[in-house]
């Protein structure tokens, strides 16, 4: 992983905004919101192309200040015919704080309404994509914080409008290279349009090379010429609409109403069925479960999945007030001295903004706890514990005329209708619901259905203990290291959790409620003192584990067909998707997981880079995929 730098910000002597690194300004002296409506919106055909659709994208090559976003924000929001939504994906090497972009948008006052909440929910500067929604969730910003040069590869989009945007090519010619050409072509849709203030002729070449139509028209301000192309290829459109948005999602844990919440934030209408009588009463139904990334030296997929998802969840929680939760940091404690080594490594590797990851030495782990320990480790500022049922209740709860709950209603098989589409049936064969899409999110009772029969999911069973909140030592923030530790919650203080395999046992035991205050001791040799393990109670919960550690979601593979296919390439079942495998990640990965399933089912642009969204296909494990 390349550590991200982040951009300064200057100023020339009228005010421009200017990198002192590039040697370039970022827009042009004679006003940037009109440079923008003129070059890119204009140069597009914007908002005319993009009245009376479903769904638009663009895609800027260089994000900068955000000013080409925000005016085509407020284009889109001013315009009655705009379409149901926008995706706005860019890129950016060089990411500004939130800070800097506060000062920089003080200069257009007129984009106020919109910088404060771009602002407000401007993400960390890790590398990777951030997703952020606005609008009612109708607007969609996707940023790829990393090197243009390096980084188009990751983005799998079908665009329609191109904002060629950055440092001229004589400052920075990497931003303008056959190879990226190239790469935009690859995401271009039938018909799709680009701009760009350069009028360079090897500019000109590269994308001529790669079947766009250019033409040069007047430049705006002092700048005599500008350029404007469009997509010449006429392959078929390789991201069809949904014809019907109707499905079916199979289980109201942490997984399922997360996707049911997603899906009907889009406008889908949503039927969840649940065999329990309440949401998250099954694997979600701990008290509270930790959020927090899982970082690693070479920033694996683990690793970046884990960040991804935990970035997706936080921003999700701000949305849902009934969820409930607590940013109180997680302290992450190395086992022994090696372990801590490598902790300061990864956190000194990684560079990763303070507000997300630091390394505490011993001294400073114990004073941030309150009490002695023998090793310091990671602390992780921002996060914290999350209580599942709340979160579920609050994301089914979201939008009621479009989320029909069915609790206590169990599924016993599947079938698939004349139409393409799915029935859900209970055991006595009785119709419960049928849509064109069904989603299995049922955790560890999936592969009881015939069509999951063959995914590589296995059930561990996990118990918590909830001691008194009298138990010292007293925390207020979220402790791990081999057992966890949690401050206290509605009167109860969680410990846990043991994890076992091929182990169906329902009940609670004392055995891991021994188990379970025994390596919380081996951290703080007092903690809990006097307490007897027989005093304890729980609960019990199967979470569903794949091989890999990674979730298992995306559209179901024929097992059959597998055979000599590429991942991307292999048949899958029409209609029939699943949300799987989250293990003891539920939390960190629902809100990202849920992300993914809509934008794949609306041919949408992928909130993850392409390799992270093929590590957690389901079809992985039928081609050998490691």
């Amino acid at each position: 992983m390349d550590k991200l730098t982040p951009a300064r910000l200057d100023f020339t002597p009228d005010g421009t905004p200017f990198s002192a690194a590039f040697g370039d300004v970022y827009h042009s002296a004679h006003g940037g919101p009109a440079q923008a409506r003129h070059v890119f919106l204009g140069g597009n055909a914007l908002p005319a192309r993009w009245q009376g659709r479903q769904r638009f994208v663009i895609l800027e090559t260089g994000f900068g200040l955000g000013l080409n976003f925000l005016a085509t924000w407020q284009a889109w929001r001013d315009d009655p015919r705009r379409c149901r939504r926008l995706h706005f994906v860019a890129l950016e090497k060089h990411p500004f704080s939130a800070a800097d972009l506060a000062v920089a948008h003080r200069a257009w006052p007129e984009f106020a309404a919109l910088a404060g909440p771009l602002q407000q929910r401007w993400p960390p500067l890790t590398p990777g994509m951030h997703r952020l929604y606005f609008a009612d969730d109708q607007l969609a910003l996707t940023l790829l914080f990393g090197d243009a040069a390096t980084r188009l590869g990751d983005i799998d989009a079908s665009v329609d409008a191109f904002y060629l945007d950055g440092f001229s090519p004589a400052k920075n010619p990497a931003l303008w290279t056959p190879a990226l050409c190239r790469g935009l072509a690859r995401m271009a849709a039938p018909g799709a349009t680009l701009a760009t203030w350069s009028v360079a002729g090897e500019v000109r070449a590269a994308l001529e090379a790669v079947e766009f139509d250019l033409e040069k028209r007047p430049g705006f301000a002092g700048k005599r010429q500008m350029l404007a192309g469009r997509f010449r290829s006429r392959r078929p459109e390789r991201r069809p609409l949904p014809a019907e948005r109707r499905a079916i999602v199979i289980g109201a844990g942490i997984a399922g109403s997360m996707a049911a919440h997603r899906l009907a934030s889009a406008g889908w209408q949503v039927t969840v069925l649940e065999q329990a009588a309440a949401a998250g009463d099954g694997a979600s139904s701990n008290l509270a479960g930790m959020l927090r990334p899982l970082p690693s030296a070479d920033d694996n997929r683990l690793s970046r999945l884990t960040r991804a998802g935990f970035l997706a969840t936080r921003a999700l929680l701000e949305t849902l007030p009934a969820a409930r939760w607590s940013p109180c940091g997680v302290l992450h404690l190395a086992r022994e001295a090696e372990h801590e080594a490598q902790q300061r490594r990864t956190v000194e590797q990684l560079g990763l903004p303070p507000g997300v990851l630091q390394y505490l030495d011993r001294a400073a782990a114990s004073q941030r706890l309150g009490q002695p320990v023998k090793h310091g480790g990671w602390w992780f500022p921002g996060a914290g514990w999350v209580q599942p049922p709340s979160v579920c209740r609050a994301a089914l709860a979201t939008f009621p005329e479009r989320i029909d709950c069915r609790f206590s209603t169990p599924v016993a098989r599947l079938e698939a209708d004349d139409a393409g589409g799915w029935r859900a049936l209970a055991a006595d064969g009785r119709r419960l619901a049928e849509a064109p899409v069904l989603v299995m999110a049922s955790g560890v009772a999936a592969p009881g259905f015939a069509p999951f029969a063959w995914l590589p999911q296995r059930a561990a069973r996990g118990q918590v203990s909830h001691l008194p909140a009298s138990a010292k030592p007293a925390l207020d923030t979220v402790l791990f290291q081999i057992g966890y530790a949690m401050p206290e919650v509605d009167g109860v203080r969680l410990i846990g959790a043991s994890l076992a395999y091929d182990d169906a046992e329902a009940g609670e035991r004392l055995a891991d409620h021994a188990d379970n205050l025994a390596r919380l001791r081996l951290t703080l040799p007092d903690f809990a003192a006097g307490i007897d393990p027989a005093a304890l109670t729980g609960r019990v919960g199967f979470r569903p584990m794949s091989p890999d550690r990674l979730p298992i979601v995306g559209a179901m593979p024929r097992p059959e067909a597998a055979a000599n296919r590429r991942l991307r390439h292999l048949p899958t079942l029409p209609g029939l998707w699943c949300v799987q495998g989250f293990g003891s990640r539920g939390i960190v990965w629902s809100a990202l997981m849920a992300d993914l399933l809509l934008n794949r089912l609306e041919g949408e642009p992928l909130p993850l880079e392409r390799d992270l969204v093929d590590a957690v296909n389901p079809g992985r494990f039928l081609i050998g995929m490691r």
